[in-house]
């Protein structure tokens, strides 16, 4: 038994769910975040301690930390930023808006949400935090660029962070999911077909072939993996006495991994844009 406290965001369903249902059964005492009213119910039935709470909402950020310092008197152990959304779209493509609003929930929602619970790991001398990025934190593909940029920002939020933090007890992880089965292409299809202007757009027939795919219409994805993929390396970065700075998980993953490390630019190029087109 654990005994440790923990905070894990954006816990409606895929990766959330099964990391706070996964760390609640070795013992932690797991606080999930959820924003519709339904999913937090659904959430307490399960027997976790539930918040509301919406990255885009700092007044939401600001009462759901208190809430938790006041629950674990000031003792909350490792923080889990999980909740997030990918815009796709042509980078040309992407309004002002529309990008700013992709860094509000991935980016902005997370620092906000990070920095305010340093303080207790600080007070205590220990403490985890872990940011769930992305194979596209690593490398960009085409058509995600927004998505991109945000994950490519919480990588380097998260190593300048690691580096700060060194000798005060807190560790700083990111673990690098490749596809994962859940929810997120449903909500990127949602964000496409709300932001993205199809018919002026120089991608037309790109983007009405790309919308068969995230809508299920093409062929599966064999690297995809279950969200306890992310779960056994969400144990380790807690867990573990002296945790990794980067957690791969995929295959995907730790093949782009080692490619952008010993591949020139145009060769990692040439297979980037292939890839982008593959998935």
């Amino acid at each position: 038994m654990s005994g440790k406290s923990i905070l894990i965001t954006g816990c409606s369903s895929g990766i959330g769910l099964t990391c706070a249902l996964g760390m609640r059964a070795r013992g932690w005492r797991v606080f999930a975040t959820a924003r519709q009213g339904e999913d937090i119910e659904r959430l307490q039935d399960a027997g976790l301690d539930v918040i509301y709470m919406d990255y885009d909402k700092p007044e939401s950020v600001e009462a759901c930390v208190s809430e938790v310092a006041r629950k674990t008197h000031g003792k909350l152990f490792a923080l889990f930023n999980n909740g997030a959304y990918g815009q796709p779209g042509a980078v040309e493509d992407l309004s002002r808006d529309v990008l700013r609003a992709q860094f509000e929930t991935n980016v902005f929602g997370w620092h906000d949400l990070t920095r305010r619970v340093i303080p207790m790991m600080r007070a205590q001398g220990a403490g985890r935090i872990v940011q769930n990025s992305s194979i596209l934190g690593l490398v960009a593909m085409k058509w995600r660029g927004a998505y991109v940029a945000s994950k490519f920002a919480i990588e380097g939020l998260s190593d300048a962070l690691r580096l700060e933090l060194r000798g005060s007890g807190i560790h700083v992880s990111l673990i690098e999911p490749g596809p994962i089965w859940s929810k997120f292409m449903d909500t990127a299809l949602k964000h496409y077909d709300e932001n993205i202007d199809v018919e002026h757009s120089p991608y037309r027939a790109y983007y009405l072939e790309r919308r068969k795919r995230l809508a299920g219409e093409s062929k599966p994805n064999r690297f995809k993996l279950p969200p306890e993929a992310v779960l056994k390396k969400l144990i380790r970065a807690v867990e573990s006495p002296r945790p990794k700075a980067r957690y791969y998980v995929t295959v995907p993953t730790h093949v782009m991994g080692a490619l952008r490390r010993v591949l020139p630019t145009r060769a990692l190029d040439a297979i980037l844009d292939k890839a982008s087109d593959g998935n």
